[in-house]
């Protein structure tokens, strides 16, 4: 298959990017990074002071009213935190991409620091939405409305079938275990932010925000060679994926080694998730070369997707496999959730199947 390689953009500057260019988009971020730490912390300390200032006296309406006052707080703390990783992300990858123009013992400090708060903050997310597919997939796959222990238990009839009865029990158990996880990450993440690391993290970030540590070649070197490394890095990880394997659909490669039992994740998706990684640095990189405002690439922006929703099956599938290796289940359970890591498998071979098609595509941009 022929290697395809990235266009810039056709309004790209004539003259050379300096590290003006590079130092104005990490103060961007690293000022963006410190609003979203200072709204998560008002909307979380506000929306835990309503709910313990609550008095017993108040009627039912102040009740309604302090409780969706408290969970507007809950959902604006949930943005804050997304924003939070957002601009870590970015700060954490351009430091990657431009690491020559920058002082190579700080950014070498800061980057590891950055993609560990960006973790932490994370993981609490993805399972929630990693439990909210696997009920979701297992209500489609039963046929069930809603939850699937709740719909057994709200008809009162027998399951049509073992799998009915299998997916109210394997939605049970998989409720329990990634709730448990995404307690206990809940409460990693509020020790992580109020740690001595993380606090050397946000003074690191607000020392950014107004002096960027470049190198005295960072006034005079073009930033545009070493974007171009970046895109050639993705270029050259996506001709190594096997997409003329994935061309084609229902071609079963995603299903290979399902019943391994090593529990380590699939060999075969760590290269698909090297090039969602390395398409963010990419993008990362045209912000910085291009600013908020660049023409947006569709084809390319589309590929993202298709890699964001392989690696949500990829994860969903192996928790659907950990669960089912859980000592002393029925078998009804444990067929439920055979059934279900082979739709979440079927799932990410569609997602190779959708970024192999928009890759193929001929570049197109929205101004």
């Amino acid at each position: 298959m022929a290697q395809q390689h990235l266009e810039p953009p056709t309004d790209s500057p004539a003259g050379p990017m300096s590290g003006d260019a590079l130092a104005g988009y990490l103060r961007a971020q690293a000022t963006e990074f410190l609003r979203s730490l200072r709204q998560h912390r008002e909307n979380g300390t506000d929306a835990g002071t309503t709910a313990r200032a609550k008095p017993r006296t108040e009627s039912r309406a102040e009740s309604r009213d302090v409780s969706r006052a408290g969970d507007n707080g809950s959902g604006e703390s949930v943005d804050a935190a997304r924003a939070l990783r957002r601009s870590a992300r970015r700060i954490s990858g351009t430091l990657h991409t431009f690491r020559p123009l920058l002082d190579a013992e700080w950014s070498e400090g800061m980057r590891p620091e950055l993609a560990w708060l960006s973790g932490t903050l994370a993981r609490e997310h993805a399972y929630a939405a990693r439990l909210e597919r696997l009920i979701g997939a297992l209500n489609r796959l039963s046929g069930a409305a809603g939850f699937p222990a709740q719909a057994a238990q709200d008809t009162g009839a027998p399951a049509k079938g073992g799998l009915t009865v299998g997916a109210a029990k394997a939605g049970a158990l998989l409720d329990r275990q990634l709730t448990l996880a995404r307690t206990r990450t809940h409460s990693a993440a509020l020790q992580a932010l109020g740690s001595s690391r993380f606090h050397a993290v946000a003074d690191s970030v607000a020392v950014l925000a107004s002096e960027v540590p470049l190198t005295p070649a960072a006034t005079t070197a073009d930033l545009r060679p070493l974007a171009a490394a970046a895109s050639d890095r993705l270029t050259d990880a996506v001709a190594a994926l096997p997409l003329v394997t994935a061309g084609h659909p229902y071609n079963a490669e995603a299903l290979v080694h399902g019943l391994s039992a090593d529990t380590a994740p699939h060999p075969q998706d760590a290269p698909w998730h090297q090039v969602r990684l390395l398409l963010r640095l990419h993008r990362y990189a045209c912000e910085v070369l291009y600013g908020q405002d660049a023409p947006i690439d569709v084809r390319l922006l589309r590929a993202g997707q298709a890699l964001n929703r392989h690696r949500d099956a990829a994860e969903a599938a192996a928790a659907a496999a950990s669960a089912a290796r859980t000592p002393r289940i029925a078998p009804a359970t444990a067929y439920a959730l055979g059934v279900l890591h082979a739709d979440q498998r079927h799932e990410v071979e569609a997602a190779r199947f959708a970024f192999q098609q928009n890759w193929q595509k001929e570049t197109v941009r929205t101004p």
